[in-house]
């Protein structure tokens, strides 16, 4: 069973890390964005920043308040640099 558990485990991994990385990456690319002064480019890549973070919070690979929290921080950036 460990085996077994082991190959599942693989299998998750393979199957969530894209959209965990997709989520990462565009959370970075738009704080960079926000944080060199390019809003029109920052405010195209929050929504899609937004819905990376949703859907990861959607397939509980982050809670619910964790994507909360990184949509507040990003929204905070944003307002900030405007």
């Amino acid at each position: 069973s460990a085996i077994k558990h082991a190959r599942q485990s693989l299998k998750r991994r393979a199957a969530r890390q894209p959209v965990k990385t997709r989520m990462k990456t565009l959370i970075r690319k738009t704080s960079d964005l926000a944080k060199s002064g390019k809003a029109d480019d920052a405010q195209k890549s929050l929504s899609s920043a937004y819905k990376a973070i949703d859907m990861a919070a959607k397939k509980n690979l982050i809670h619910w308040k964790n994507a909360a929290r990184k949509k507040s921080n990003l929204a905070k950036l944003f307002a900030k640099k405007k």
